[in-house]
Formats: structure tokens, sequence, C-alpha cells
């Protein structure tokens, strides 16, 4: 049976973060994103609501929520700045879901449990200068010395970069297999700010998601104890595809809440400007975009929730994940481009918010897989030259306490 209802708890998150970033944020995200001002504030809040921890077991501080109601919260969040959704994808998605999946019960003691109650911020290091799609081409170094590992590197564009406590690393533990490109020589690990030779910085002149911090993190010569190494030694490229699994559906739900932002904006300017003596709204090519964008948003909505519903089964969704996140992001950037057009003159304007909307939504399109990459994988997976493996992990379904 087919059941698209919401259940009691899924509907109160879903309340929950639309009533907060409407109410707390939506005033005055313009002035923010105008100044490219991050709010720190923002976050001790989002953790003091338990946003910081859905889809966490109790057991670790979280709140239990499955993948569905965390799909939706990343929607109400985007539907009012992209930036909000971010705090999520890296904060839950990159780090935390991938820290419940892969870490021991002494890791996830320490670093997972103060992650979901939003005592201390984390997120997610693989990109770099020089490699982003080209996971195997990053640069950072992690050699063993006693029972400590020492980083070398950068890491670039990594949001949060400049206020998060804990950071998930991917370095190349094996120097030889570096040079042979071989992905098992790659590992993961838990650095804390703070640690000695690690330092990070925020880059600014962004296009889109002005109103959130994204930055750079060196590491010069960081020693990291060996307990924080997640997972083994030479496992840290499948953790770092997990993660980006896990982030990828955030991005996707967060998209249709972009999409429906755009709508929403395009109906309200379609019913109130008039012209040639008549509403815009009754202009056949204007309802051909606002047409668009409501197909697409019900289309897009469909496809994480397929994603979210397999994640709850614990069941691999690689395929289903990278399409809502292909599908969904390329119809925002769409969506937004039609919403600028709508306004007219007014679009190009930061005097409303569609402006906006489409600057943020072309970052979208580049970070968590670039569409390109994306159209690779589906090609592949429709011509039978790419099959999900089996992992030696899987997705840990919801669980409530």
């Amino acid at each position: 049976m087919v059941d698209f209802s919401f259940t009691e708890e899924q509907l109160m998150v879903q309340k929950l973060a639309r009533d907060w970033a409407r109410g707390r944020v939506l005033p005055e995200i313009g002035k923010r994103d105008a100044a490219g001002e991050f709010d720190p504030a923002v976050l001790r809040e989002m953790g003091e609501l338990g946003l910081l921890g859905l889809s966490i077991p109790p057991r670790y501080g979280g709140t239990g929520n499955d993948y569905i109601a965390l799909g939706l919260a990343c929607e109400e969040l985007e539907h009012v700045d992209t930036s909000l959704r971010v705090v999520l994808s890296v904060h839950i998605g990159l780090n935390s879901l991938t820290l419940l999946t892969w870490g021991s019960e002494e890791q996830k003691q320490r670093w997972l449990a103060p992650q979901a109650r939003g005592e201390k911020v984390s997120t997610y290091g693989l990109t770099e200068p020089s490699a982003g799609t080209d996971a195997l081409g990053i640069q950072t170094t992690a050699h063993k010395d006693g029972s400590d590992y020492v980083l070398s590197g950068e890491k670039m564009w990594i949001s949060l970069a400049d206020v998060a406590d804990h950071f998930m690393v991917i370095a190349w533990t094996d120097v030889e297999r570096k040079k042979r490109r071989d992905h098992t020589g790659m590992s993961a690990f838990l650095v804390e700010r703070g640690m000695k030779g690690l330092t990070t910085a925020t880059i600014h002149g962004k296009l889109g998601v002005r109103a959130g911090n994204t930055g750079s993190i060196a590491f010069d010569d960081v020693r990291v104890p060996g307990a924080n190494l997640l997972g083994r030694e030479g496992e840290g490229f499948r953790i770092a595809m997990f993660a980006i699994d896990q982030g990828r559906y955030t991005v996707a739900a967060g998209s249709t809440g972009l999409i429906r932002a755009c709508l929403d904006a395009s109906v309200g300017y379609a019913q109130t400007r008039t012209t040639f003596g008549k509403p815009i709204a009754e202009h056949q090519l204007v309802k051909e975009m606002i047409a668009e964008m409501a197909g697409d948003y019900e289309a897009c909505r469909l496809l994480w929730l397929k994603a979210g519903w397999l994640k709850n089964e614990g069941r691999r969704n690689t395929r289903e994940t990278s399409l809502a996140k292909f599908y969904g992001c390329a119809a925002a950037e769409k969506a937004a481009s039609n919403a600028v057009q709508v306004h007219g003159a007014y679009g190009f304007s930061s005097e409303y918010n569609v402006e906006r909307f489409y600057r943020n939504a072309k970052g979208a399109q580049i970070y968590e897989g670039t569409r390109e990459i994306h159209k690779l994988l589906q090609a592949d997976y429709a011509l039978g030259l790419r099959t999900d493996k089996p992992t030696r992990v899987t997705l840990p379904k919801p669980e409530q306490e």
C-alpha cells in the first residue's frame, strides 16, 4: 500500500522548522545576505530546538525522528534561505549520520552526542583547492607517527569551516596508493578545533548563499590521536561517498523548498502586478512558468520522499538520492530563473527575494556532485554500467525511545 500522508511527528518537525525560519530568520535575511554576514546565533537556536539532532537516536542526544522528517525540515529551511538548509546538510547529513553509521561507541559518545544536542557544530572536509568532483585528486595526507597521525594539507569550499567545532576530514594515509590513485589508501579522521596547526578562514565574494559561512581549513602538521580514526585505515573513500549520499539527500529535499519559495513569490506577484489592463496572472506565458514550477515541485518532492523511504528502510539508495539531487537542483535553478522573469525588472533587484533565490540556486548545481557527474551516474545506471554493491555498513533505521 502506498501512503503519502505524514505522521504527527513528521508534521511537528515541519511546523517547528517553518515557524522558526519564518519568524526568526526571514525578517533579517535580506540584510544579512546583502552584507555577506553569517549569524552564529542561528546555530545555537537550531540546537536548542533540536534541529541539529534530527534523525540521530535519543541515546546519543538526538530526537529520533526519521529521514522524512529531516527532509521536511530541509524543505522548510530552504524555503526561507539556502544557508539554513546548508547547516543541516553538513552538520547532520555529511557528518553526524556518517559518524552514527561508521563510528565506534566511544566516538559516538565523544563527538556525536554533543553534536546531536547542539552543543557542538560539525562539518565535513573533502573538497580541496584542486580537487572537488575528482575525490582521488585530494592532496591532504596523514602519516603515522607512533600512535598518532599527522595531517598536512588544505580543504576548500567547506560550509561552516570558520564556525564548526568538529571536522570530519578525508586524507591519504598510503602515499604509494595515492600515486596510483587507489582509493583504498584514503582514511577518515575526526578533528577538533583547537588542535595545534589547524586554522580556518572565511571565503568572501560568493555569488550566492551569502548569509552562510563558507571557508577553508588548513592542516599544518596537525597531530591527531589514533582514536580519532573513523572506521578502519583505508576506508576513507567509502566513508566519504557514504557521507555524500546523506548530504545529497538533504540538498534534494531543500531544493523543493526553493522551488516552492519561487512559486509562492511568483503567484503573489502575478496576482497583483498588472500589465495591459489586467493582472499578469492572466497572461498565458506567465501561467506557463508558474505551471512548470508547480509541476516540478510535486515531482521533486516525490523523488526525495522515495529516497527518504529507502533510508528509513535501511536500504541502499545511491541511485535514487542522486536522481533526486540532480533533478531537484536543476528544477530549482529553472524555477528561480522563471521567478525572476515573472517579476520582470523588479526580479533583477534585491527589492524582491527572487533575486536571492536565483543566486542561491546555482550553488547546488555544483556542490554535492556537479550536475554533470549526476548525469553520468544516471546514464550508467540506465545502461547497466553501474550497480550498487552491498556495503560493509547500512544506514541505521530511525529509532525512538
